[in-house]
């Protein structure tokens, strides 16, 4: 499955953003997805993951309780729901898919291009 994440751009500290990553191929159910965010200078680190079945959600502890992860099969796309957003959130967003339930990267196969969220304080 290839994937193209949008909906990046730039906003003030404590607003919002929807993140959408579309996928191609007829397989795009079958598959957990996942975001990550790689900071300037920093290492990617993951962000949020949703079953196949959109039944179960995980969230990293810096975003639990901001961000929500939501999935439409039907139309081949993942969302992530960022709310009260925080400059240290600004980063460049990933989505990437995987046939495990994992929060590691390296178990993800397929990864879109990224969209940059900058939040200025």
């Amino acid at each position: 499955v290839q994937l193209q994440a949008s909906g990046g751009g730039l906003v003030q500290a404590g607003g919002s953003l929807r993140l959408s990553c579309a996928g191609s191929g007829q397989t795009f159910g079958d598959y957990n997805m996942g975001w990550f965010r790689q900071a300037p200078g920093k290492e990617r680190e993951f962000v949020g993951a949703i079953s196949w079945t959109a039944i179960n959600t995980r969230y990293a502890d810096s975003v639990k309780g901001r961000f929500t992860i939501s999935r439409d099969n039907d139309k081949n796309t993942v969302y992530l729901r960022l709310n009260s957003l925080k400059p240290e959130d600004t980063a460049v967003y990933y989505c990437a898919s995987s046939t495990r339930w994992s929060i590691l990267s390296d178990d993800y196969g397929n990864w879109g291009q990224g969209t940059l969220v900058t939040v200025s304080s």
